[in-house]
């Protein structure tokens, strides 16, 4: 039998992973009932800890311990003493008390009723270490028993419940606690059957915190006058009304310590025997912490629902603030109680709602995340209930995490969220309710926030000693301790989590505001500001720009950067702004902010951001932060407070009107991260960056491509098309980077490819020069890929070193949060350390390569800032192995002057207690007197018993022993006093030193950015280097050239293949290449592309267009030879599709993104045209594409390539110089029952081709043969038709040419005859000759 067991990620194996507070509230499992002889007390298996002595005398305990951690090697068996205690050998000295007087467990040890040991007729001697004697057989008849199997390997017993019978092989299955099965031969195993007792009905149970021994007593008095405790009082009553249910509590509360992942001590039940006395206790003690708001039910109920949300799923809504039970995981009586209730006792949440200026729904003005609370109502809450309703009446769009003791609470509304998306499970009672420990706040903070939901966080910033210590000395009479709100935690605002340590992808939060200019000549024209920010890396975008009427730019940026939460001001945004927020996201969260009050305008946001950087002081700091675009400016501002503001604040502001709109989203921002407590730490550090799109100039002067919304979609660089995924798309192809925040600085140069020739050559030549030092990027890959998120880790350093929020000094935490910021700051010297070291390494390469771009980043001093002595101080100060192991920093000699002063104080005053100690030898004539330490007392001066009548009065006898005086002289009372001072300074030296050091470190932000800055663009040139190895068939390094102002923009490639195809996947030479030539010199600059349904005409547009991104980033392209002048835009129209939700049909969509295209692109732009025309009538459909063809060739004259199945654009432009006229070739044959079969070539061909088989590919759908065949019938009569009315139209077009150039003959004629330069006998030799031709006009006719 193995040993093994499978992890269980920290939880107990008993408990249900996503409900942790299950077993406090459900009833009891049936094998831990029942009072027993035999007391067995199961062991957390997770933690196989020595169990405590039993509060009830047991003679012979059994306790079943771990086998999840029990790793030790099969060892032979020992026999063991008859039912003596199984443990662990990590803990081999079990003890059991006899003592009566209670005994407070372990948080680990599953204390529980001990189950009856049945021994059957032949067991009577057995015990736990010797096989059972019994040989009769085992059948059905035991299936549902409750027994314990011994596994030898582990030492151990574990309990469980035969589930069925094998007659056949006569085994039966045995389901463990921890839900793992196994098929056992019973009478081949070591066994005990376990007798079930008989359920008991469990009342509602308080809970209760932890609260130290020493101190309940100290507490008592405080928490029997507490308003808490009238909370629930009747539950209280109810549970305690008969004595065998208080075995049964005390059942609950172990398990739900368990359950709870074991962080609360259980205190003594009510009805145990105190220590020293055999009367019981009256009532339970208790926590103040633990009790203020449990079991509200008998008194007052919190909000819920009405009737008719009965069925509807538990949500929040960000609009309306309101809270249903949709889907609720209670049971029908649970849910139809639940609702009773609250449509009862809390009308006010529908039917007489009012927000807190008592406006109605409907009101102007209404405001859903507020709630008013009736005085009645107010008056019957005790002080917990009315702390929690004054919190969530003012929250009524989040949901609240009270913080209660060691365990965060969800009631009511809340209590439904946290049931269906956080697995938790309701506690007994009227009301809605449950919990989780604190250990698990950032799992189920980052949970609710992905699934959309806003969490308030409300912690405790008192212990109940400080309450209890205001209310002795300032006279207060409050009877719960503070809380506090300490954040609200959103999808944008998430800066920690399992998730977000496994997604590199930035989760931007985007502020966005807006003025309209409306004009005779400009028409809808929107100005935007915009503010991007992302928490995680303190990073912040700001920009203003203007847009055209259908918001181009604006989309452009939602759908590269995929915003999940988005800042609005109510109201103010135009519909057209609107529609775009909603069609270029993925279900962002939205906050609406009232104008000027909430989202601030410049004016006010410049006096708060001044303000801010007043606050943190040092202003020089952060001049060097700043990533700009623009130009060095004068910052300074008229006034001179402003002259802290960063950059780009500074440019902002100088710009006046052309930097408002950006200023007043910037402040919309800073109002919402001020509630969610970010606003100072992310200004602190942050890193600003302008917009590349911000200003007003030209294209030309812009450093980068443009690839509007419609183009990262349809030629699917960051997300496919299938399930929105990033596989199969441009971003999957090329990203082979090591770190995360190379990662992202990837997604941002795909997103913005390269338009300025030197930049795009520098990296062409630092990738190149990377191919040829193979051994030396493979080492500096190695050492990044164990580099956590530095950029994120860095972020998160910065703004621990400012306390803030629930980090604050006086919020009460019970987890170790110093040891974790200490591990997480070791991390980041290590990580530091890793990147120095890296790129050192990699230095080596520069003495053979001559990358102007390699030399600069890598180069110490300029690329790659000088490091090594500060992180050899940081080296220096600590042991970082030591500190990470045990959690506390213990700083060098000269590491820290506070700590060093605190210890030389402690060193004088142990010197003058030893130089003390040599004059007391001296002044009693006795070298043997020495110091000793007892108990409590230390430098004790242990005197002979003989120099006694020698000792002066003034010194104090403290103890003695058999021939021996211990005393303290007046100095040593004196030095023992100032080191008791001394020691505790230098305590608190030490407790502050990571802050201390935390401090220092981010004095150097700008260094550690800069090295994290320089290893991203590394990171990122290398994988480059790399996705050329994976291209599907040749590569080549692309030759770019800016053509002459009298040249045409050109492109050229030979056997271009598809950037997104993986050699890996296709064999050599599947895909077929294309040769491709747009524009330059004897070449047409648009190609119109026909070809069969199916025949590749949208794979080479696509090809195409992701190798023109590729060449422009710098990145080699699957192509012998691939040559163009840079292109300043990419516009695709490609695929069907609508936009429902904001009014677009398809047809719309279509043309909204044609005349994107039509009003933007210029001569150096290239252009992608998919089937343009097809959702619309033939007719309307063919001419649309005819005149946007015709508006693109003639007018605009870029690059482009126009895929069509009008067949008559082709017969249009056969004989335009301008227009290349190709097809996907393909083969024709003729298949069953006559129809047509194609086989697809995928070659570009020249020429038009004939019609677009569109039979054929429903032959390939399997339509049916019968369906087939009427298709052709009917395809062959449309063609018949089609030709027939084309070829009397063309009839007539030459006919009526022919009348015309009579005409005109005839009038050449004429007035030749009036100028007298004809004879008489030409007029009439000329006239006959038009009759003649007239005559034969009309027979033709």
């Amino acid at each position: 039998m193995a040993s093994s067991r499978k992890a269980s990620n920290g939880r107990s194996p008993l408990v249900n992973q996503q409900r942790q507070i299950t077993a406090f509230f459900c009833k009891k499992p049936e094998s831990s009932s029942s009072p027993s002889p035999s007391p067995s007390p199961v062991v957390s298996k997770l933690n196989p800890k020595k169990p405590e002595s039993s509060s009830t005398p047991s003679p012979s305990p059994s306790p079943v311990v771990s086998k999840q951690n029990l790793k030790k090697p099969k060892s032979s068996l020992s026999p063991f003493p008859s039912l003596s205690p199984v443990v662990s050998k990590q803990n081999p000295n079990p003890s059991a008390s006899p003592s009566p007087s209670p005994i407070t467990p372990s948080p680990l040890q599953s204390k529980r009723k001990k189950p009856l040991l049945v021994i059957g007729p032949n067991l009577a001697s057995s015990s736990p270490g010797n096989p059972t004697s019994d040989k009769k057989s085992y059948g059905a008849e035991v299936v549902d028993r409750r027994i314990r199997v011994y596994w030898p390997l582990d030492k151990s017993w574990y309990e469980g419940c035969v589930k069925s019978f094998d007659k056949i092989s006569g085994k039966h299955l045995v389901q463990y606690d921890d839900a793992e099965e196994e098929m056992l031969n019973l009478l081949e195993e070591k066994i005990q059957w376990i007798e079930e007792p008989a359920k008991k009905k469990l009342r509602r149970l308080r809970r209760i915190s932890v609260v130290e021994d020493e101190e309940e007593d100290d507490l008592n008095e405080l928490q029997d006058d507490s308003d808490d405790e009238d909370w629930g009082e009747k539950e209280e009553k109810e549970a305690m009304e008969d004595d065998d249910c208080l075995e049964d509590m005390d059942s609950e509360v172990e398990k739900e310590e368990t359950g709870r992942g074991g962080g609360r001590k259980k205190t003594n039940s009510s009805k145990r025997k105190l220590s020293g006395g055999g009367k019981t206790a009256s009532t339970r003690k208790k926590s103040k912490i633990g009790v203020e708001l449990e079991n509200s039910v008998s008194t007052v109920p919190f909000a819920g629902n009405s009737e008719k949300r009965i069925e509807s799923a538990t949500r929040i809504s960000a609009d309306s603030g309101k809270v249903s039970l949709r889907d609720s995981p209670t049971a029908g009586d649970a849910a139809e109680r639940f609702i009773t209730r609250e449509a009862e006792k809390l009308p006010f949440l529908e039917v007489d709602r009012k927000d807190a200026n008592r406006r109605r729904p409907g009101d102007a003005n209404y405001d859903p995340r507020t709630l008013y609370l009736p005085p009645e109502f107010v008056k019957s809450l005790t002080g917990g209930q009315r702390q929690w309703w004054e919190f969530k009446s003012k929250h009524m769009d989040k949901v609240l995490f009270f913080k209660m003791g060691k365990f965060y609470e969800l009631f009511e509304m809340d209590a439904h969220v946290g049931a269906k998306e956080l697995g938790l499970q309701y506690m007994k009672g009227e009301q809605p309710h449950c919990g989780f420990p604190e250990k698990n706040f950032s799992m189920n903070v980052e949970k609710l926030a992905r699934k959309g939901y806003r969490v308030l966080v409300v912690e405790q910033t008192e212990t109940p000693e400080q309450l209890e210590l205001r209310r002795r000395e300032k006279g207060s009479k409050d009877k719960v301790v503070k809380r506090e709100i300490c954040g609200v935690v959103t999808k944008g605002t998430l800066t920690e989590g399992e998730m977000l340590s496994t997604n590199p992808d930035a989760s931007y939060l985007l502020a966005v505001t807006e003025s309209c200019l409306v004009s005779a000549n400009q028409q809808g024209v929107h100005i935007f500001g915009v503010c991007v920010v992302d928490v995680a890396t303190s990073k912040i975008i700001l920009g203003q720009f203007r847009d055209d009427a259908d918001c181009s730019s604006l989309c452009c940026l939602l759908a590269e950067l995929r915003p999940v939460e988005i800042i609005k001001p109510a109201k103010l945004l135009c519909p057209e702004t609107e529609k775009a927020l909603l069609r270029h996201t993925r279900n962002p969260l939205v906050n609406e902010l009232i104008p000027f009050s909430e989202f601030w305008n410049a004016e006010k946001t410049i006096g708060e951001v001044t303000s801010i950087y007043q606050r943190i002081g040092d202003y020089s700091c952060f001049a060097a932060v700043n990533e700009t675009v623009l130009g060095s400016g004068d910052s300074s501002l008229e006034n001179g407070n402003r002259n802290c503001l960063p950059d780009v604040l500074s440019n902002l502001v100088s710009a006046g009107e052309d930097g408002s709109q950006a200023l007043s989203a910037l402040g919309g921002t800073l109002f919402y991260l001020r509630q969610a407590f970010l606003d100072e730490t992310l200004l602190r550090f942050a890193k600003f960056e302008l917009l590349p799109c911000s200003g007003f100039g030209e294209i030309t002067q812009k450093p980068y491509m443009v690839l509007d919304a419609a183009a990262l979609e349809n030629l699917e660089i960051f997300e496919n098309s299938r399930n929105g995924d990033s596989s199969g798309t441009l971003y999957a192809q090329v990203n082979h980077c090591s770190t995360a925040f190379g990662k992202r600085l990837l997604k941002t140069w795909l997103a913005r490819p390269l338009y300025h020739l030197e930049s795009i050559k520098e990296r062409q030549d630092a990738i190149a020069e990377l191919k040829g030092v193979k051994p030396y990027v493979l080492g500096f890959r190695k050492e990044l890929s164990k580099l956590p998120d530095m950029e994120r880790l860095l972020a998160r350093i910065f703004a621990g070193s400012e306390a803030n929020g629930r980090n604050a000094n006086k919020v009460v935490l019970y987890e170790d949060a110093a040891r974790k910021q200490l591990q997480e700051f070791i991390s980041a010297l290590r990580g530091c350390e890793m990147m120095a070291h890296a790129c050192s390494s990699l230095g080596a390469i520069l003495e053979n390569v001559e990358s102007r771009l390699l030399h600069h980043l890598l180069l110490p001093g300029a690329g790659i800032p000088d490091v090594q002595s500060i992180l050899r101080h940081f080296k220096e100060a600590f042991d970082w192995e030591e500190a990470n192991h045990s959690g506390r920093v213990i700083p060098r000699e000269g590491a820290d002057l506070e700590y060093d002063a605190a210890c030389q104080v402690v060193k004088d005053i142990e010197s003058n207690l030893r130089k003390h100690l040599k004059e007391q030898r001296k002044f009693l004539g006795d070298a043997s007197i020495c110091y000793v330490t007892i108990g409590k007392d230390a430098y004790l001066l242990e005197v002979p018993e003989s120099l006694s009548q020698s000792i002066p009065k003034e010194y104090e006898l403290r103890s003695s022993k058999k021939g021996f005086y211990r005393y303290w002289t007046p100095v040593i009372k004196e030095l023992i006093g100032e080191l008791s001072q001394a020691e505790s300074e230098k305590e608190s030296k030490l407790k502050s030193i990571l802050q201390r050091l935390i401090g220092r470190f981010c004095e150097n932000h700008n260094k550690w950015r800069q090295l994290v800055s320089t290893v991203a663009e590394l990171d990122v040139l290398i994988s480059l280097s790399i996705a050329s190895e994976y291209y599907e068939g040749k590569t080549c390094r692309p030759v770019l050239s800016a053509p002459h102002s009298d040249e045409v923009p050109f492109l050229s490639a030979e056997s271009l293949g598809h950037p997104v195809l993986r050699s890996d996947t296709l064999a050599e030479g599947t895909f077929v290449t294309n040769d491709v030539k747009l524009g330059g010199c004897g070449n047409a600059s648009f190609i119109v592309l026909t070809g069969p349904n199916m025949g590749g005409k949208s794979t080479l547009l696509r090809q195409v267009c992701l190798a023109v991104i590729l060449a422009q980033i710098g990145a080699d392209v699957p192509a012998e030879s691939f040559s163009l002048s840079p292109v300043d835009q990419i516009f695709v129209r490609m695929g069907a599709k609508d936009h429902i939700m904001s009014g677009h049909s398809t047809f719309l969509t279509e043309l909204l993104e044609t005349a994107s295209m039509l009003s933007s692109a210029t001569r150096n732009s290239l252009v992608a045209l998919d089937e343009l025309g097809r959702g619309t009538s033939t007719s309307d459909g063919q001419a649309i594409a005819a005149s946007v063809l015709e508006h693109f060739v003639r007018t605009v004259q870029c690059r482009g390539m126009f895929s069509t199945h009008y067949h008559r654009l082709a017969v249009d432009y056969q004989k335009d110089p301008k227009v290349a006229l190709c097809h996907m070739a393909c083969r024709v044959g003729k298949g069953v029952a006559g129809l047509e079969e194609v086989t697809f070539l995928y070659k570009l061909t020249p020429g038009a081709c004939p019609k677009s088989y569109g039979v054929n590919v429903a032959r390939l759908a399997g339509l049916p043969d019968s369906v087939l065949q009427k298709a052709t019938a009917k395809s062959q009569e449309f063609e018949g038709s089609y030709d027939k009315r084309l070829g009397h139209n063309l009839s007539n077009q030459r006919w009526e040419d022919k009348v015309a150039l009579v005409v005109e003959n005839l009038m050449e004629i004429a007035t030749s005859n009036n100028c007298h330069t004809l004879t008489d006998s030409m007029v009439v030799g000329s006239l006959a000759n038009l009759q003649y031709r007239a005559r034969l006009l009309l027979q033709q006719h």
